[in-house]
């Protein structure tokens, strides 16, 4: 028996598979006594892990079919998450997810937070495109990507409406030799803008506030900052992180 592998790795291990696409919401997963062999733990080890599976809304039980991937989850990931299912060759969508309201074009940079992350000054220029993720019929994202001019000039794509031939990362790294690499995300708590409510349908129409999580993903190459993402969790959501 491994006495050094705890509840939060094995917890960890089916987090990953959930989240990387591998197991799909339905899917069974393992009885408590299997996880519990095949990991070499106490029972009670691996019916701690299946608890905090539980509490993050990742499985659930189900009568006659035992424990399954949750078909209704209110934690959700970011981007940068859907960049790692990519480059480990999965899916950028999760299954039963799409996305609409596909926009993209230049603008003058008037957020100074986007300024700092891309080393600009307001009003400099910029491709932004924006999409909204909805599953299970709720809108659930609203992502947001900017680009710096260095970016668009390899990828001249960036600011037309409509799907890229292919990732941009991996556009980026094809056309121009360079491999791009992303800082950590951050993660942040703000007052959604009129805008940020529309796109994710939800009524505006109170004298309250409505805060709203952001996850916050920064771009490079060797030559400095390419692209800032944001994601933007409709009100009730929490971010699970990609690792």
């Amino acid at each position: 028996m491994d006495a050094n592998k705890g509840y939060a790795a094995i917890a960890g291990h089916y987090r990953r598979l959930i989240t990387s696409g591998e197991l799909t919401p339905g899917d069974p997963l393992p009885t408590v006594n299997a996880v519990a062999e095949q990991h070499g733990v106490a029972r009670n080890t691996a019916v701690r892990a299946y608890d905090l599976l539980k509490r993050e809304g990742l499985i659930t039980t189900r009568a006659g079919a035992g424990t399954v991937v949750s078909a209704e989850s209110h934690v959700y990931q970011s981007g940068s998450a859907r960049v790692d299912r990519i480059d480990g060759g999965g899916k950028g969508l999760l299954a039963g997810e799409t996305t609409v309201e596909h926009r993209a074009g230049m603008r003058s940079v008037d957020d100074v937070a986007v300024a700092a992350a891309l080393g600009l000054d307001l009003r400099d220029e910029i491709a932004v495109r924006t999409r909204v993720f909805v599953r299970d019929g709720q809108r659930r994202v609203y992502a947001v990507s900017c680009y710096h001019v260095r970016a668009t000039a390899a990828l001249p794509e960036l600011p037309t409406p409509g799907p890229l031939p292919g990732e941009w990362h991996q556009l980026y790294r094809d056309r121009t030799g360079r491999e791009v690499h992303r800082s950590p995300e951050r993660y942040s708590a703000r007052i959604a803008t009129p805008d940020e409510l529309r796109r994710l349908h939800i009524s505006d129409d109170t004298s309250a506030a409505r805060a709203v999580l952001v996850a916050s993903t920064v771009f490079h190459d060797e030559d400095g900052p390419l692209a800032y993402w944001e994601d933007i969790y409709a009100p009730g959501l929490s971010h699970l992180a990609s690792k």
